[in-house]
């Protein structure tokens, strides 16, 4: 029999309207969860007086229900700004701080009537692949606690997961939305660069950063994307076109293109892995158009390019955390020393290590060496996907090269970095892609299956998500062609 942890937001409506359930209920339920499962340390702060005082109005209000994802509980991760709340980014620098004002997401999901339940557990300012990096702790995987969630949202995902929330936003930069919701086996998407504003999101690598939903099916993503996304003047990067109406799904690929690239599937991928992607390209490609291979083929130089981008903006972006603005300082008789011993015990080493590497990047006689090479084969994957765009509408491949790895197990940061491979070219091109869950698993842990598509075409997306969680027999007992 299925728990409430496992509705999703239209099975909960749905149990609301036929007065099966209440909005407190729901809450309380997910309270009883979050203290059941406060070894996997997903959230760093909790607004619980807030959140019960709302359910309760919501109850009240539950005849003039007037979105999808009123009385529901959502989580937010803790880089992007809640008004009032503790602000984060699972750093010490940033530990005392609290927003004076609502992302513009925030601002939008709280016009729903929705519940905004807490700030989650992040890798410090969004830097890492397995949310070890948290000033506040590592999160750990809750179908596997001895293994990681995912990084960097990896507490926006394993809240999801156990019943901590209903759904959640994350923070994308190099996949961070993506690689968490795979470990957990989730449903993660990251829209078009532009799609979603970044009012309100602490910047990383801005040219990079995306923020976008984490939810436990297709729908749930999509009808978070419909709340969240258009046009902020707040943002200079928002994109002034309409949004599409992304709900309902059919699942329906008979004028779908799926294209496989063989950078998505190299061969020292591990084969298990191999195997589950291409037998889900199969299964997909029964119902599609037409399944065709395109080239890609400078994705392999994604990760390199992605790391001196991305380091060299936050080298840029983190020099205002200098004791003297925001938050932790410790004080010094000298200005020169205060910035020195508030940014060397503020900061953790993996963010240390990303600034020096910027600025290194940055520097006098070498930036046209390195920073200026990384742009030129940003351009290169950009033109890669664009020429492959014109003869499908979507690419498939893994979200990432292996299962949720042990805690602990993978120290060289060099390693974690190259682990990145699948998702980080993505985010150079700006495009939108979801990771869903894989039709197998592998040493019974979830794999994702990663769906790219051409700029804006969420919709598409989002199409061939539906139809691959149609096809796969998951424990929401919807029933299907795949045994796990």
């Amino acid at each position: 029999m299925r728990t409430l942890s496992e509705l999703t937001i239209r099975e909960l409506q749905e149990e609301v309207r036929k007065g099966n359930l209440a909005y407190q209920e729901i809450l309380e339920f997910t309270i009883a969860r979050i203290e059941a499962e406060r070894e996997v340390n997903g959230y760093i702060s909790l607004f619980l007086e807030e959140a019960r005082a709302e359910a309760k109005l919501a109850d009240e209000k539950r005849k003039e229900i007037i979105h999808p994802l009123f009385g529901l509980p959502i989580a937010i991760k803790d880089n992007i700004a809640v008004k009032g709340k503790p602000l984060t980014c699972g750093s010490k620098i940033l530990s005392p701080f609290l927003s004076p004002y609502d992302a513009t997401v925030v601002e939008r999901l709280k016009a729903t009537g929705c519940i905004i339940l807490g700030k989650t557990n992040l890798d410090e300012f969004a830097m890492g692949s397995s949310n070890e990096t948290s000033y506040f702790g590592p999160v750990r995987n809750p179908l596997a606690k001895e293994r990681v969630a995912g990084g960097s949202s990896g507490g926006s995902a394993a809240v999801v997961k156990y019943g901590g929330a209903v759904a959640s936003l994350g923070s994308d930069t190099g996949g961070s939305v993506r690689q968490p919701a795979a470990f957990c086996g989730l449903y993660g998407l990251k829209p078009t660069y532009g799609r979603v504003s970044r009012f309100g999101l602490v910047a990383y690598a801005s040219s990079l950063d995306t923020i976008g939903p984490i939810g436990k099916s297709t729908e749930d993503c999509a009808l978070l994307l419909q709340t969240i996304a258009g046009y902020d003047p707040k943002d200079a990067t928002s994109v002034n076109l309409p949004v599409e109406q992304y709900l309902p799904l059919t699942g329906n690929l008979k004028e779908i293109r799926i294209g496989i690239a063989e950078e998505f599937l190299p061969d020292d991928l591990d084969p298990r892995m191999k195997a589950v992607i291409e037998e889900a390209i199969r299964e997909l490609g029964k119902e599609a158009k037409d399944v065709k291979r395109v080239k890609l083929p400078h994705l392999p130089y994604g990760v390199a390019a992605y790391y001196l981008i991305a380091t060299a903006e936050a080298s840029s972006n983190l020099a205002r955390y200098d004791g003297i603005r925001y938050g932790f300082r410790i004080p010094a008789e000298e200005i020169s020393l205060l910035y020195e011993r508030t940014r060397g015990e503020g900061f953790g080493e993996e963010v240390k290590r990303r600034i020096m590497l910027g600025t290194f990047a940055l520097s006098k006689g070498y930036y046209e060496e390195y920073y200026g090479v990384g742009v030129k084969v940003r351009g290169l994957i950009r033109e890669d996907f664009s020429s492959a765009f014109d003869e499908v509408d979507v690419i498939l491949g893994p979200t990432y090269p292996k299962p949720a790895f042990q805690l602990g197990e993978i120290q060289e940061p060099l390693e974690m970095y190259l682990s990145d491979i699948f998702t980080t070219p993505v985010n150079l091109a700006g495009l939108p892609a979801i990771s869903v869950p894989a039709p197998r698993k592998i040493d019974n842990l979830p794999v994702g299956l990663q769906i790219i598509g051409r700029p804006f075409a969420e919709r598409i997306v989002l199409e061939v998500a539906y139809a691959s969680e149609r096809l796969l027999d998951d424990e929401k007992g919807r029933g299907g062609r795949y045994g796990i």
